[in-house]
């Protein structure tokens, strides 16, 4: 079963989390020092919000998936759209290791599709050292509609720095 995907950047992490902890009648599922997530059943949601780089706003949707033929369809309805794609097999994403596919919609909205591996200890598995400057999300820039080209990566993503760090 599918479950919706929002992801916000805040600037305060601590009044984000009581507002939406009241807003949603139940705290995070996770937290972290830059980062919290509900995972909710009614609606069926993952809400996630970071203080990491980046302007304050959405930064993108998606849809978190629970098998590997909930991930292939996703994939096949984005094709579908005629959008450029960018595949991520075993992404460190965020807390988690993640099977992924982005696109961009036509507004610029990046869109993920993502099936959830296992957690992973540290943001984007930085090491202490890096963890300040991993941004929060690799989600592909907008690229315009009647392109052909790959979608670029807002962050630290696999296509500026050959390796899969995004969430």
């Amino acid at each position: 079963m599918k479950r919706m995907h929002v992801h916000v950047r805040v600037a305060d992490l601590a009044h984000n989390i009581r507002f939406y902890s009241a807003l949603f009648g139940a705290p995070p599922a996770v937290v972290k020092d830059d980062y919290a997530k509900w995972m909710l059943e009614d609606p069926r949601l993952n809400f996630a919000i970071s203080t990491r780089t980046g302007t304050v706003g959405l930064d993108h949707l998606g849809f978190q998936v629970e098998t590997d033929d909930e991930l292939s369809d996703m994939e096949r309805r984005l094709a579908t759209a005629e959008l450029p794609i960018e595949s991520e097999p075993g992404a460190a994403c965020c807390y988690a290791k993640s099977n992924k596919h982005w696109t961009v919609d036509p507004q610029g909205i990046a869109w993920e599709s993502y099936q959830t591996l296992h957690e992973i200890p540290t943001f984007n598995q930085a090491e202490a050292a890096d963890a300040q400057q991993a941004s929060a999300c690799c989600a592909p820039a907008a690229a315009p509609v009647n392109q052909s080209i790959k979608p670029q990566a807002a962050g630290c993503c696999t296509p500026r720095t050959g390796k899969s760090t995004c969430c």
